[in-house]
């Protein structure tokens, strides 16, 4: 052929590690703790639901931007969770999944220039989604053992060519959750250098020990330059259903409509019913997710210090960024290989979360948005560590 076959951003890509470890947990009857996909089942009136707009014959296009009572629904739930004003026809676009409205709001507001700051470790989507959408992406450190930015490392990297920066807030894969004086502090350099704030939070309900999920975008100032993304994967238990939210001022949010209408159409009818009754579920559910997933998170902490891993309790979300020091190993993907052959236990590598790989090499990410007894079982076999390493 006269050009390459193949486009050089795709050329730039590598597989998923997370998606591929879950593969290697098939192959091997590992216990898969590396994709964060729960084991236990969705709440019984969501799957009532969307069993009954199937048969209701809710199965051909819904809007593209989302169904009439979805995005009521989630405006509903924005005002008392994220204390956000969202008007539903105008300020929220459905996409499929959260992983699409991040790829749908970098693809419709970079141009060739623009840099977008992401933190380093990051979700390992971020950086190829910048490179899709044209984007110069800018790393920051956040540096354990809170897995925070130093306020002045992360000033020095705004500039006239930034024109957003990615949050995930809580944080995958450290588990972090950023304080509201952490939020003005990014705010504050938002407004000063006219930059977009993206904020992943999915994992908005999912906070351990009092902490308060503050939404960037509720910040003096901030709402008409914020995107938040978010969706019902985690919160409810369905990651395959592949519902995702943008709450965008109107501008951006027509851009979102379109570019997203061009790249999926739409998210699945039925499942945009169901998700109507889930963004009205009452308070006290959230309550009790937070509550069951601190009580998992305590229970498999305390099994990995026993073990030998190094690491802090996360803030939020259902991850442990763990420390592999004293087992002598110095190549993350080597043990997490080794775990997953020989221990039975799949794991992520943390240098998948570092453009520097390096940086990443002392780490591996667990999971833990399993039932009780998948805990345990993943916990009986890490004892044989201390024998093996």
């Amino acid at each position: 052929m006269q050009h390459p076959l193949i486009s050089l951003k795709a050329a730039s890509f590598t597989d998923s590690v997370i998606r591929g470890m879950s593969i290697e947990a098939r192959r091997h009857g590992a216990v898969n703790l590396a994709q964060g996909m729960p084991d236990f089942p969705a709440p019984q009136v969501l799957k009532d639901a969307a069993c009954r707009a199937i048969q209701d014959d809710v199965n051909q296009y819904a809007i593209t931007w989302g169904a009439h009572e979805l995005r009521h629904a989630i405006a509903e739930h924005a005002a008392w969770h994220l204390k956000l004003d969202v008007d539903p026809e105008r300020e929220i676009t459905v996409t499929c999944g959260s992983t699409e409205a991040m790829l749908v709001a970098l693809l419709s507001i970079i141009n060739p220039g623009d840099e977008v700051i992401l933190s380093q470790p990051f979700y390992e989507n971020y950086w190829p989604d910048c490179m899709l959408a044209g984007a110069t992406p800018r790393f920051v450190p956040v540096r354990p053992p809170d897995w925070k930015f130093d306020p002045d490392e992360l000033a020095a990297a705004f500039n006239d060519k930034t024109k957003a920066i990615v949050l995930c807030n809580p944080t995958n894969p450290t588990g972090a959750v950023f304080t509201r004086e952490e939020l003005e502090t990014i705010a504050a350099l938002c407004r000063k250098w006219d930059v977009i704030a993206i904020t992943d939070e999915i994992y908005e309900h999912i906070l351990f020990d009092g902490r308060e999920h503050v939404a960037l975008a509720a910040l003096d100032g901030m709402q008409e330059r914020s995107v938040t993304v978010s969706g019902m994967s985690k919160t409810y238990a369905v990651t395959g259903w592949r519902v995702g939210t943008i709450l965008a001022p109107p501008e951006m949010t027509r851009a979102f409509r379109q570019v997203h209408d061009f790249v999926s159409i739409g998210a699945a009818a039925p499942l945009q019913e169901a998700g109507a009754v889930a963004y009205r579920l009452p308070r006290s559910y959230y309550d009790e997710l937070a509550a069951g997933y601190q009580a998992r998170r305590d229970r498999f902490c305390k099994s990995l210090w026993e073990v030998g891993f190094e690491f802090e309790a996360p803030q939020g979300a259902y991850y442990v960024m763990a420390g592999i020091g004293a087992f002598a190993a110095g190549d993350d993907v080597a043990f997490a290989g080794k775990l997953v052959r020989e221990i039975g236990v799949a794991v992520v590598p943390g240098s998948s979360f570092f453009r520097d790989k390096e940086l990443g090499r002392p780490y591996v990410r667990f999971c833990f948005c399993k039932k009780d007894e998948t805990l345990d079982e993943a916990a009986r076999r890490l004892r044989a560590l201390r024998v093996i390493v």
